[in-house]
C-alpha cells in the first residue's frame, strides 16, 4: 500500500459507516457492498492489490477497523458529527 492517505469523501466516509453499522451511514450500491466484504476479508496481499484500484476505499476501511478515532474521523467527513 502507499504510504500516502488519499483524501476520503462523504461518500465513501457514509459507505463505511454503513458496513460497520455505525451513525451517518448510507448504504452503498452492492457492488461496493461486495467489494467493502472482498476487503474485509482480504489477506494483506490481495488488500494491497485493491488497494491499489481503490485507495480510498481501503483507507477508509482501514481507519474504521484499527484507528482508535477512525470511526469518528468517518462521521465528522460524512457530516454526522
Amino acid at each position: 500500500m502507499s504510504t500516502q492517505t488519499p483524501a476520503i469523501t462523504e461518500d465513501t466516509a457514509r459507505h463505511v459507516l454503513w458496513h460497520y453499522g455505525r451513525d451517518g451511514g448510507a448504504q452503498p450500491g452492492s457492488f461496493t457492498q461486495r467489494l467493502m466484504e472482498a476487503m474485509d476479508a482480504a489477506d494483506i496481499v490481495n488488500l494491497a492489490i485493491l488497494s491499489s484500484v481503490y485507495p480510498e476505499l481501503v483507507a477508509a476501511l482501514y481507519a474504521a477497523k484499527n484507528d482508535v478515532s477512525g470511526i469518528a474521523q468517518l462521521q465528522k467527513i460524512a457530516g454526522a458529527a
